[in-house]
Formats: C-alpha cells, structure tokens, sequence
C-alpha cells in the first residue's frame, strides 16, 4: 500500500501532506505541538482585560511571487480573499532617511536604477566611488558561478567592498540583509546575491507584497486542519517523534504523546522538521546514519525576538503597517497590527489602543531578554516619538534561536530534498533547492518537491512546483 509519515507540521511538512493526501496515499501527518504551523504557527492566548487573541512569532509578509505558498493557500481559500495588498513598505533611519519601494518598475536594470535615482541617501557623485564590478554581482545571479565564487565570503565583507554611502548602505542592504535572520558577518555573500536576485532583480511580480487580513491560526491553519482531515491525511497532533527505523514495509517511525507509546508504519517518510529536530532525529535513528554527515553540517543561526505591544493610544494614523528599521542595533521592524488584520483592528477601535509588533531578525548571542525590551522600546520612541507616553497595557514577548543558518562556506554541504536513503525525503527552509526561493516559499517549495519525489516512485501525477528566474539579467556578462 502507498503509504507516508511526513514528520513536521510547519509549512514543509503541511505542504507535503496535502498534495500526497490528494492524490490517495495513505498519509500520516505528526507534529510535537498542539497546533499546526511551526514556526509560521500561531496559538490562543488572552489579554488581562480577558481578550482572546492569536499570538504568533512575528509578522509574515506574503510576496506576490510566492506561488507555491500561495497555491497552498488556496487549498482552503481558492480567490485568497485572506490577503490583501500593502501599498509600500518604507525603510526608516534614525537620521530622517528613508525609501521607499511603491512604483517601482518590475523589470531589471530599470528596478535598481529608478531606485538610485530617487534615493535620497545616494547621489551621481557618490559612483565614483563605488565598487561597480561587485555591483553588476547583484544583476548577475547565476547559482554555479554565484555559490562558487562567493559562497566563502561573508555578506558583511561584500557589502563593505561596495563602498556605498554609509546612510545608503543602511537603508538599501542591511534592512534586506537582515531579513533572513542570519547577522551579516555569518551570512554567505553568495546567499545574499541570491535572496537580492529573488526579491528584486529578477522577482516579475515587483517588491511589495501582501498581508493576511486575520491571524494566520483563523485564516489558514484551522482551515488546512479541517481539509486534511477530509483527505484522509491523520494529523497527530501534540505528538514528538524519537526514532525512524526500517521495517519490511518501509519504515516505523516511534513516538510519544504524553506518556502514552505509539509506532506509526509507511512505505516513505518525509522529514520535514525544524534544523534542531531534524538534527537530534538523525543522531537517535540508527537508520538515518547515512545523512549524519550533511545534516550534522546544518546549524541554527542568532536568536531572534519579537515583541507585541498592547498600547493605550493610537500610533498617528500616516505610519505604515509594517516599516523595516535600520541604524538602531535590536531593532529591524515595527508593524502597527490593527492596520494589518482584524482581531487587532477590533481591539484597538474597541479600547482606542494601538497594537504594535517589534521584530529584532538577529540578535547578539548572549542577549537577555530584559536589554532586548529596553532597546526595542527605545528604537520605538526614535522612530515613532508619539509612542513615549503611551501606557503598555499588556504585552507578549518572545525570543528563539531556531531558525536555519547560511554561513560562509556552508552551500556545498547542505542537504536536497532526496538523501541516499530510498524513499525517504527532506522538507524545510534550510534545504537546497535547484532554484532561488526563501522563508515560507522556500519551505513550501521544499514540501511539494519531497511530495514529488514519492509520488512519482507511487507512479501518482505530481504538482508543478513554479519559480522565478533562474539567472540575473548581466549573468551571461560575467560568466
């Protein structure tokens, strides 16, 4: 019989379990926590005035060339009437600089150079010193010379080598830089090139992106439970995997949910859990010994934070939703949450509060909890001065170091989604994948390609897995 366990509930693993539910193989679906999502999860809390809410690890912007997402998506919502679009997203400076991406042409060269052209941090005479052979890389993406060529640089030392302005080098890369929760200084310049041809010179869907209009758990995570459940998929909630091992029929996968035992059978697996998870899976799986060399190379990048802020007055009305940071060390981003989803919405216009979300991507190692609030709430002030008097009413704070590293050096090693064990595939936002992608449409794009891999040895029809350009516009100049 066609069978698979898919370990991992995120974005990956829910990814992997829809398109082989839906093609009739027989799927069982497990995750360690109470609810779906991982680390795009979300989960009920309650507010001191008795307010339920849905709390999540920060906010999720949903680019307009997420197809895999998106067809994911509309699994549950086919006209996704769950997104809405954002009109910009402005990148502030402690200074008064800013930029903007409304309006921008979709096309490259024109994209950048129309950028430049309004930047207020970078002028025509500031070229004569910039690094123009190192900026035509950024035009120039092509993964086997890119990887080659910079993969053992870090990020920080090719955007040093651009000799941009120090306001435009803030404003334009490090707020992007960043965004992948790896600090520059241990992030790999050939990675970067490849997040900057994915996001901006080659992305025809342009830079800015859409919103979910309710807490993602509403949206969509509820919804894909109860559509799983009418594939027939068996979502083993709350329920932590110990050992993968070989059976006559595949594999037998060992677990616990609370103290009770349980033992799930299949003729594949797909591995599709956090890079912690996946690691402490493979070294207790006597099976598994076979990926310990690529996954043992796999590490966790800097912690990062989040804070959700339960104000008593209103942030002015002209801020924006969402606004990356920059030239303020913990601080990369504020969102005014009752502009963006309605839960909030329904809170601030009952209370006339503001519900405000502070993001810090990649922070110092070592950094404690109580430094973080301080420099969150003084990044806060600078940026949006009205907030200084404003009353926290309640507030959530959270600080993990989960997500997948990019370090120099590191391409080569990276596992793929297939591994040398037959039937047995990998599903996550650390995997190589044979095309540019990142954050949640790398780990959906990852899920569908395992699924993939399966289906075709079950001999079942298999989903287009849909993607950007390959190659930048110069890449042919610089080969």
């Amino acid at each position: 019989m066609a069978s698979a366990v898919v370990i991992g509930g995120g974005l990956a693993g829910v990814a992997a379990a829809v398109l082989l539910g839906e093609r009739g193989i027989a799927t069982t679906l497990i995750e360690q926590e109470s609810f779906l999502g991982g680390r795009a999860g979300a989960w009920s809390d309650t507010l001191s005035d008795g307010t339920n809410f849905q709390m999540e690890r920060g906010f999720h912007a949903f680019f307009r060339q997420y197809y895999n997402l998106r067809s994911l998506l509309k699994r549950v919502d086919p006209a996704l009437r769950m997104l809405r679009p954002v009109s910009d997203y402005p990148l502030l400076s402690p200074s008064g600089a800013m930029e903007s991406f409304a309006r921008l042409p979709k096309r490259s060269p024109f994209n950048v150079m129309e950028l430049v052209r309004r930047s207020k941090t970078i002028r025509l005479l500031d070229f004569r010193h910039v690094n123009l052979k190192r900026a035509r890389e950024m035009l120039a993406f092509d993964a086997a010379r890119t990887y080659d060529a910079f993969d053992t640089m870090s990020a920080k030392a090719f955007l040093d080598g651009l000799n941009f302005p120090e306001d435009a080098r803030r404003v334009l890369f490090d707020v992007f830089a960043h965004s992948f929760f790896n600090p520059e200084e241990r992030y790999s310049a050939a990675e970067l090139l490849a997040m900057f041809h994915y996001y901006f010179t080659q992305n025809p869907e342009g830079l800015l992106f859409d919103v979910m209009n309710e807490p993602f758990s509403t949206a969509f995570w509820n919804p894909m439970l109860d559509y799983l459940h009418s594939l027939g998929v068996s979502v083993q909630l709350s329920t932590t995997v110990l050992e993968v091992a070989r059976s006559d029929g595949g594999f037998r996968v060992r677990a616990r949910r609370g103290d009770s035992p349980l033992t799930f059978e299949a003729a594949s697996v797909v591995l599709a859990t956090s890079v912690p998870g996946l690691k402490k899976l493979v070294e207790h799986s006597a099976a598994l010994s076979e990926l310990r060399p690529s996954v043992g190379s796999l590490d966790v990048t800097s912690p990062f934070a989040v804070q959700r802020l339960w104000l008593d007055r209103k942030c002015w009305s002209y801020r924006p939703a969402f606004a990356g940071t920059t030239g303020f060390a913990g601080l990369d981003n504020i969102s005014i949450y009752e502009q963006l989803e309605s839960e909030s919405r329904a809170w601030s216009e009952r209370t006339g509060g503001s519900v405000v979300e502070l993001h810090a991507y990649a922070l110092p190692d070592g950094s404690d909890e109580e430094t973080v609030k301080r420099r969150f709430l003084e990044g806060l002030h600078t940026f949006y001065p009205e907030t200084k008097d404003a009353k926290i009413l309640d507030q959530r704070f959270l600080m993990r170091q989960d997500c997948p590293s990019f370090a120099p050096g590191s391409f080569a090693r990276r596992p793929t989604v297939t591994t040398p064990i037959e039937n047995l595939v990998l599903a996550g936002d650390y995997v190589k994948l044979p095309f540019p992608s990142a954050l949640m449409e790398r780990a959906t794009s990852s899920g569908f390609l395992a699924a993939n891999h399966l289906l075709q040895r079950f001999s079942r029809p298999r989903e287009p897995v849909r993607h950007g350009p390959l190659k930048g516009v110069f890449a042919a100049l610089a080969s």
